[in-house]
């Protein structure tokens, strides 16, 4: 399907904001890109790089780079969204008055709203009552996907278009898009394995090996799901690409921002040092606390992130919440429960 000239704008000029606008450009795609910075911007428009998260990533010379909200939005029909949650409602809110009402908006960012506890899609829903909402989310480390190696990840929406829209835009020979109408699995799923992930780098940070890591990953991945039901979402969810292929990607490589924060606090970084060093956004971090509020105030037995946040937020030392949680008092592998 063709989409000469289709008109879509991303907000947000980091990694993974880039390769979709990118993706879409190369499609023949009107892409505009806005962000922050005005050097940022210049040097794409200019260059056609994105030279400080992706250096090496050729842009394609039509992907064409905003500072003016209003102008990067002028009759788009797709809206994508990837900036750091804790901005999200913020950004929507300038942008809403050049927005249409009937728009299509797809989130990408794994994150959740501090005060309110709402999902990415749900703040799209309030603040953009008329629109069609889906998110993105998967295994997708943006320098991999610069690199055109073979990917894949989900998009969730209610809308049949709108899912059909996003696999056509984004499908390439190395990069396969697969559909769900499970919007708020998939966006949990994007959410909770980056607190499981600060747990895999400071196991190996401790020099634990591939038990403790099998280990780890699986009681994760129990965690999630007996969290998301609970939530509203299907645990089927949660085996796919959005559940246990983000858990494995994000807790099994240095390139994700979370499992490098973790690693530094299994060396003896404070949290501050660690968010310091690393120079982005990880939003596990902050997720770490809400969730954990959250499971108390839901009664959701979640021990391994509990022993996490003791870690991060009380400066427990990880050997000896480690030995702590290997006497938690759950005895079952594999859970079917739903919720009364």
């Amino acid at each position: 399907m063709s989409h000469q000239g289709y008109k879509i704008a991303v907000l947000g000029g980091g990694s993974f904001g880039t390769v979709i606008a990118n993706i879409c450009a190369e499609k023949g795609c009107d892409v505009r890109q806005w962000m922050r910075s005005e050097s940022a911007a210049q040097s794409i428009n200019q260059t056609h790089f994105n030279s400080r998260y992706l250096p090496e990533y050729s842009l394609a010379p039509t992907l064409v780079a905003y500072t003016d909200l209003a102008a990067a939005l002028k009759d788009i029909e797709l809206l994508v969204i990837s900036i750091p949650s804790a901005s999200f409602r913020d950004v929507l809110k300038q942008a809403a008055p050049f927005l249409p009402a009937k728009l299509k908006v797809i989130s990408t960012t794994k994150g959740v709203e501090a005060d309110s506890f709402y999902m990415m899609s749900q703040i799209v829903e309030q603040e953009l009552e008329m629109a069609k909402v889906g998110v993105l989310s998967g295994p997708n480390f943006a320098k991999e996907l610069a690199q055109r190696q073979l990917t894949a990840t989900v998009v969730a929406s209610k809308d049949v278009q709108l899912r059909t829209l996003m696999q056509d835009l984004l499908h390439r020979d190395y990069f396969r898009i697969y559909a769900s109408d499970d919007i708020y699995g998939v966006e949990l799923g994007g959410v909770l394995k980056n607190i499981y992930a600060i747990a895999s780098g400071l196991s190996a940070a401790m020099g634990m090996g591939e038990n403790t890591r099998s280990m780890l990953l699986t009681r994760a991945l129990a965690e999630m799901s007996r969290f998301a039901v609970s939530m509203g979402a299907n645990p089927m969810t949660f085996l796919g690409l959005a559940g246990v292929g983000d858990l494995v990607a994000t807790c099994m490589s240095p390139l994700s921002r979370n499992y490098r924060v973790g690693h530094a606090l299994g060396l003896g970084s404070t949290l501050e040092e660690a968010i310091a060093t690393l120079g982005q956004v990880a939003e596990g971090v902050n997720t770490v606390k809400l969730v954990h509020d959250k499971s108390i105030e839901l009664n959701i037995y979640m021990p391994l992130l509990n022993g996490i946040y003791q870690v991060v937020y009380e400066g427990a030392a990880p050997n000896e919440v480690a030995k702590s949680m290997m006497l938690s008092e759950q005895g079952s592998d594999v859970e079917f429960v739903l919720p009364h």
